[in-house]
């Protein structure tokens, strides 16, 4: 069996996870990639999405990530995320609520004006990850 892998994902205010994984995937900006011991070393910005790894007891694992930046090296994958929260952390509710808000605020044509589109979008994003996550 290969060695397993360190994997750190830290926000600014907390550290998420550190445990030492089998594999590690995460979603990076220019496409998902996985990361297994001895990996060559690189270096990544992240998109919204889950970061899936497998302990080393063989379960899945899931974390939720807005952004950030991750670093392979051959023993070890460090996150430094915008915001992250572990699969059971995420309040489904709290989520789906998230959502009707931002559905709302890019529904409403006479708001549009005063609506930061944008920032819409990613918040209706973040929530639908969030529910997806929570729900596998």
């Amino acid at each position: 069996m290969a060695d397993n892998i360190r994997l750190e994902v830290v926000t600014p205010d907390r550290e998420v996870v550190n445990e030492m994984a089998q594999i590690v995937m995460a979603p990076g900006s220019s496409g998902e990639f996985g990361v297994l011991s001895g990996h060559t070393p690189f270096m990544t910005s992240l998109k919204t999405g889950a970061i899936h790894y497998r302990d080393e007891s063989s379960k899945d694992r899931y974390v939720f990530v807005s952004g950030g930046f991750a670093e392979a090296l051959p023993d070890k994958v460090t996150v430094l995320a915008e915001s992250a929260e572990k699969m059971e952390d995420i309040d489904p509710e709290r989520a789906k609520e998230a959502m009707q808000r931002a559905e709302k605020r890019l529904a409403d044509d006479r708001a549009k004006e005063k609506v930061d589109i944008a920032r819409a979008k990613a918040a209706l994003e973040r929530a639908v990850v969030r529910i997806k996550i929570a729900g596998l």
